[in-house]
C-alpha cells in the first residue's frame, strides 16, 4: 500500500516509477480523490462545530426569551443533523474509493532495479557449478520418476490434474529435501523454525498483498478462509497490526509448509510433471527489519538460499529481476534459476524479495524506535517485510532428479541427504 501523503506531494516521481513498471500515470487521479475526501472531512468537522454551537445557543435564546432566536437555531440545527449522514456517507464512498484504487497499484521497484518489459529484461548476476556432462541422454523427470515413485496418474485420479502421489523412497526423499532445508535455515542462517496455519482469514492475505487482485489465484474454503498460496502469509502477518520494540528485529522466521495455488495465471504452462503443481511444500524465508537493513538483508536471505543448491551441488544462476517482471508487491527481487539436464535450461526455484514497507502499511505492522541519546523516544516507523524460497522442495526434487540420474534410470542420493535417507543411497527404477 502507498502513502497518499507522499503521492500528493511527489506527483511527478510517483508516476514516473509507475511508468518503470509499464502503468500510466496515477497520481493526479488519486491526489484528486484525496483532496476531496479532506474536504469532506473539513465539511464534517465545520457542521458539527456549527450544531454544538448552535445548540448551546438555543438555551442561551430561550434563557432571555428571544423565542424567535431559538426557533431559528432549532431549525438550523435540526438541519446540520440531517446534513452529517449524507456527508458521512459520501467521505466514506471516496475513502473506499481511494483505498481500492491504491490497494491495486504495485510496489514501486528500488533505483537499482533494471528497467525492462518482461522477462527478457532480467540481468544475470552470477552463476555457480558446472553442470554435468552426461555420457547418455539425460530424460526429463517427467519421463524418469514414474518408475521411480513419482505416481501422476493417482494424484490426477485422486484430485485432477496437477496433483502428484509420490510413493516409498521418492517420498522419503522429498521429506529429506525439506528436512534439510528446514535444518540449514535454522542452525546456520538464524530463522526461527515456526508450524503455522495454512488457513488464513482475509485479513492475512489481505496486508500480504494477495488481495484483492490475486484472489483468483488462490483456494478459498466455505467458510470464508483461504488456503495459504505460501507461508510466507502465515509468517509475515504473525505480526499484523503489531508495535514492535526495535529490540526483537531483525525477526527471522522459517517454515516447511503445504502451499496451494490454483495457478489461475499459469494456464497451459509446465503442465508435464511436477513442477507447477496445486499442492506442494515450501521452506519460506521472512524477515522483519528496520528500514535500514532491508537492503543487507536481502542480500543475506538470497545468500541462505543459494547455500541450499551448493551443498546439494546443483548448478544455477542468480537474477536480477527487472521493473517489468518483478511480482506485485516487491521492489526488488532475485529470482535463483537451477540448472535442468532433461530439459537443458534454468528454470526458477527460488524468489527472493524486499518489499519495503509495502506490506507493512497493508498490516499496520510498525516498531517503536529506541530512545536517541537524549533519551528522548522517536516516532514510531513501519518495518520492512522481506520473503523467500529457501527453497521450493519440489522444484529441487525436480532438480536432484534431473541432475542425479543415471544411465539406468536409478537416481543417486547426494551426499548432502544420506543423513535423512536411512541408508538409501540410490532410488532404483521399478516396473
Amino acid at each position: 500500500m502507498h502513502d497518499i501523503r507522499l503521492i500528493r506531494e511527489n506527483k511527478a516521481a510517483f508516476d514516473a516509477q509507475l511508468a518503470r513498471r509499464g502503468l500510466a500515470s496515477q497520481a493526479a487521479a488519486l491526489a484528486a480523490l484525496d483532496e476531496r475526501r479532506r474536504a469532506l472531512a473539513t465539511e464534517m468537522q465545520a457542521v458539527q462545530a456549527r450544531r454544538n454551537d448552535a445548540s448551546k445557543l438555543i438555551g442561551a435564546a430561550m434563557a432571555k426569551g428571544d423565542k424567535d432566536s431559538a426557533e431559528a437555531l432549532k431549525a438550523e440545527v435540526a438541519a446540520l443533523k440531517e446534513r452529517l449522514p449524507a456527508l458521512e456517507a459520501e467521505e466514506k464512498d471516496v475513502a473506499a474509493q481511494l483505498k481500492a484504487a491504491l490497494e491495486i497499484i504495485p510496489n514501486l521497484p528500488a533505483d537499482d532495479v533494471p528497467f525492462g518489459t518482461g522477462e527478457e529484461g532480467n540481468v544475470e548476476v552470477a552463476t555457480w557449478g558446472t553442470p554435468r556432462a552426461f555420457d547418455f541422454a539425460p530424460k526429463e523427470h517427467a519421463d524418469l520418476a514414474p518408475a521411480l515413485g513419482m505416481d501422476f496418474e493417482t494424484g490426477t485420479r485422486l484430485s485432477g490434474a496437477r496433483f502428484t502421489f509420490l510413493r516409498g523412497d521418492m517420498a522419503r526423499l522429498h521429506r529429506a529435501l525439506g528436512q534439510f532445508m528446514l535444518d540449514i535455515q535454522t542452525r546456520e542462517h538464524g530463522y526461527e523454525e515456526c508450524n503455522p496455519p495454512v488457513l488464513v482469514k482475509d485479513e492475512a492475505m489481505y496486508g500480504t498483498d494477495k488481495l484483492p487482485k490475486f484472489a483468483e489465484d488462490s483456494f478459498r474454503t466455505t467458510d470464508d478462509r483461504w488456503l495459504i498460496p505460501t507461508s510466507e502469509v502465515s509468517l509475515t502477518a504473525s505480526v499484523m497490526g503489531e508495535l514492535l520494540d526495535e529490540s526483537v528485529l531483525p525477526m527471522r522466521l522459517t517454515a516447511l509448509t503445504l502451499c496451494f495455488r490454483s495457478e489461475a495465471g499459469a494456464a497451459g504452462r509446465d503442465t508435464r510433471g511436477f513442477i507447477r503443481q496445486h499442492q506442494f511444500e515450501k521452506c519460506e524465508l521472512v524477515s522483519i527489519v528496520r528500514p535500514e537493513d532491508s537492503e543487507a538483508e536481502h542480500e543475506r536471505m538470497t545468500r541462505a538460499a543459494e547455500t541450499i543448491l551448493e551443498r546439494l551441488n546443483l548448478p544455477y544462476r542468480k537474477l536480477l529481476l527487472c521493473t517489468g517482471d518483478m511480482g506485485f508487491g516487491a521492489r526488488k527481487t532475485y529470482d535463483l534459476e537451477v540448472w535442468l539436464p532433461g530439459q537443458n535450461a534454468y528454470r526458477e526455484i527460488s524468489s527472493c524479495s524486499n518489499t519495503g514497507e509495502f506490506q507493512a502499511r497493508r498490516m499496520n505492522t510498525r516498531y517503536r524506535v529506541a530512545k536517541d541519546s537524549g533519551g528522548e523516544q522517536k516516532k514510531t516507523e513501519f518495518v520492512h517485510t522481506l520473503n523467500g524460497s529457501g527453497l521450493a522442495v519440489g522444484r529441487t526434487l525436480v532438480a536432484v532428479i534431473e541432475n542425479y540420474q543415471n544411465a539406468d534410470g536409478s537416481v543417486t542420493v547426494p551426499d548432502a541427504l544420506l543423513p535423512y535417507m536411512g541408508g538409501v543411497t540410490r532410488l532404483e527404477p521399478k516396473a
